[in-house]
């Protein structure tokens, strides 16, 4: 088994983990009103990576922190990731009829239920975060500022998103470009490792370390996903290709060409190895996941 085989199997282990204590976590389909919670479900389980969730449990883990604390605040940010999902493939967005394979949740259950499911898969989340048991008030309170500041308006998913939307069409300059691919996936993903470090009872010296580290992978990741809108295939994505191009968002192979963006991608993920030296081979696992970061296909 190479390398790569072998992260894979160990994520899909892991996903199999995060998979079980969601179907925990949302409501049944059974529970009154069933639409709504059709309809979150079919997000959820629609398939996905959890790479976020994942990220979160093992930089916990290289802290030494417990493990059904970290699996619970893992699940949680796969609720604020389906929800942006959700949200932007409505056509006021993105306007995307497949994800994951499946038809869209505007698509499925029709625009009304999609909108408030995202809804409530975000709402849910920070309640997640509220009954995480054996973690102290301050951690969850911690915890949660994280997450909002993730999501926000400052420079975070929300901030990323609006000026992608705004710049659609024009020729944006590389500062921009890092804007928007920073706060639009980087800062969550960033927010995911802190958040496990954090749950994990870090010192500021991990959590500074951390950061670091979640900030050149949350870059990478979006580089990646750039590169794969442009040289993959929608059997192995799952998703519409070619997107970005035909509504004129701005990535990096558009800014940067193809080889130059693998490159900074590259760089990306060799400076956030670098900065697990200190925790030798407990970190295998984080520099692994960071190079599936850009070896992925989908």
């Amino acid at each position: 088994m190479t390398d790569l085989e072998g992260i894979r199997y160990y994520l899909q282990q892991q996903r199999s983990r995060v998979d079980r204590e969601l179907d925990l976590i949302i409501p049944p389909e059974s529970s009154y009103p069933f639409s709504i919670h059709r309809a979150m479900r079919y997000s959820i389980f629609a398939g996905g990576k959890r790479l976020r969730s994942i990220l979160c449990m093992e930089s916990g883990r290289l802290l030494g922190g417990d493990e059904a604390i970290l699996l619970r605040v893992g699940s949680s940010l796969e609720l604020v990731h389906t929800y942006s999902l959700i949200h932007d493939d409505l056509p006021a967005l993105d306007n995307d009829d497949l994800r994951r394979g499946k038809p869209t949740a505007h698509r499925a259950f029709g625009e009304a239920l999609a909108i408030l499911a995202g809804d409530a898969l975000l709402t849910l989340a920070f309640e997640t975060l509220t009954d995480v048991e054996h973690l102290g008030a301050e951690c969850r309170l911690r915890l949660i500022r994280e997450l909002a500041r993730a999501i926000g308006t400052r420079a975070g998913m929300v901030a990323g998103q609006v000026v992608d939307l705004e710049t659609a069409g024009e020729g944006v300059d590389a500062a921009t470009l890092e804007f928007i691919h920073t706060a639009k996936t980087g800062a969550f993903i960033r927010a995911a490792i802190r958040m496990g470090a954090l749950a994990a009872g870090a010192s500021e010296d991990d959590l500074d370390r951390l950061s670091a580290f979640g900030d050149r992978i949350g870059l990478a990741f979006q580089i990646a996903d750039d590169l794969l809108d442009v040289l993959g295939t929608q059997n192995a994505l799952g998703k519409t290709v070619h997107k970005d191009g035909r509504q004129k968002k701005a990535t990096y192979p558009g800014r940067h060409g193809v080889e130059e963006s693998e490159r900074q991608a590259g760089r990306l993920i060799a400076e956030a190895c670098e900065l697990l030296e200190p925790y030798a081979a407990r970190a295998n696992r984080l520099r692994a996941i960071a190079r599936y970061v850009v070896a992925r296909t989908s």
